[in-house]
């Protein structure tokens, strides 16, 4: 893919980013404000190994994914790369960006040394499940959730 280009995102591109997170098609449109993102952001700088990329086009911000690679002493101690918020801006879906930037993903995580690359997707997204398994991608185990609830307190359980 010509023309496109690959680098982390900075403070400064936080209104673009928000712009691409809140196409209808990623999260319903929903989004935090700026000022939020901005402080999430500057805690990203204590993550060993975190960063949200941008690809660009012409000096436009056309598309983005998150990568972590996270330490681990299992697995002979070597990292695990994952992926998230994978997002194309609408307009330019279906042009080869994603494929482009999954594969810039898979780059630097195979330089760091990941010894395998993981995302999830929600169940119902059935247009990026095709998308993912053309890159290789293959249905592993189960993808579990949980929305933490606040803490009760001590139950019997715990007691114990």
């Amino acid at each position: 893919m010509t023309g496109l280009s690959l680098r982390k995102a900075e403070e400064a591109d936080l209104p673009a980013l928000l712009d691409l997170y809140g196409q209808p098609s990623f999260n319903n449109g929903r989004v935090i404000p700026l000022d939020e993102a901005r402080a999430i952001f500057a805690r990203f700088a204590a993550y060993p190994d975190y960063a949200i990329h941008l690809a660009e086009r012409d000096g436009r911000i056309v598309g983005t994914f998150a990568l972590m690679v996270i330490d681990n002493i299992a697995h002979w101690g070597t990292p695990t790369a994952l992926v998230e918020n994978v997002v194309v801006a609408e307009g330019e879906q279906g042009g080869g960006i994603g494929r482009w930037m999954m594969r810039r993903a898979f780059a630097i995580a195979a330089a760091k040394g990941a010894y395998k690359v993981a995302l999830s997707s929600n169940i119902r997204s059935e247009k990026a499940h095709r998308f993912y398994e053309s890159l290789g991608f293959e249905k592993y185990g189960y993808s579990f959730r949980l929305d933490p609830l606040p803490d009760p307190g001590e139950d019997e359980e715990d007691a114990a």
